[in-house]
């Protein structure tokens, strides 16, 4: 089984706001608002410096974000195009049935009668419902909508999901 993540990347900064060192930030989070909760953060996987927010807003689907030391365009235009990480311990707690996404990737994939169908590679989020991206031995991919009735049972310890598919799923 893969080793979990230490750090997640939550957002990328896409652009200046103002002269005063505010930052854009494209969230990759489903909800925008776990930006409130956001003390500190690391860019680009430089685990070893951690920057501290200021304050937050929002601009339609954007984060508007101040953040500390970070008080001129100009010092904001140089971190421009940064990804922003947090760590395992500072993301958010998750209730039995939900995992991180990072977490999913790379286990193995069975249906409910025991055949393997292939190993989970990406997870498609949309509005309605995220979309498993399972790629088969034969290097076929498979979509599996992330449904109960779909799948059954995720056992992140076993490195195994379940699926049932309806007809026409697997072929």
């Amino acid at each position: 089984m893969q080793d979990k993540l230490t750090h997640f990347r939550i957002g990328q900064i896409v652009n200046t706001q103002g002269l005063r060192g505010e930052v854009r930030v494209y969230p990759y989070v489903d909800d925008i608002h776990r930006f409130d909760q956001l003390e500190s953060f690391y860019l680009d996987k430089n685990f070893n410096k951690e920057f501290e927010v200021e304050r937050v807003r929002y601009k339609g689907k954007m984060v508007i974000m101040k953040i500390k030391d970070i008080d001129t365009i100009e010092l904001a235009e140089k971190i421009k195009s940064k990804n922003i990480y947090i760590s395992r311990e500072d993301s958010v707690d998750l209730d039995e049935d939900e995992f991180f996404i990072a977490d999913l990737i790379g286990i193995d994939v069975f249906t409910v009668d025991g055949k393997k169908v292939g190993v989970l590679k990406d997870v498609l989020q949309y509005s309605a419902n995220d979309v498993y991206v399972v790629k088969g031995d034969n290097d076929k991919e498979y979509l599996i909508p992330s449904l109960i009735k779909f799948v059954p049972e995720i056992n992140i310890k076993e490195n195994k999901m379940i699926i049932d598919p309806i007809k026409g799923m697997l072929d």
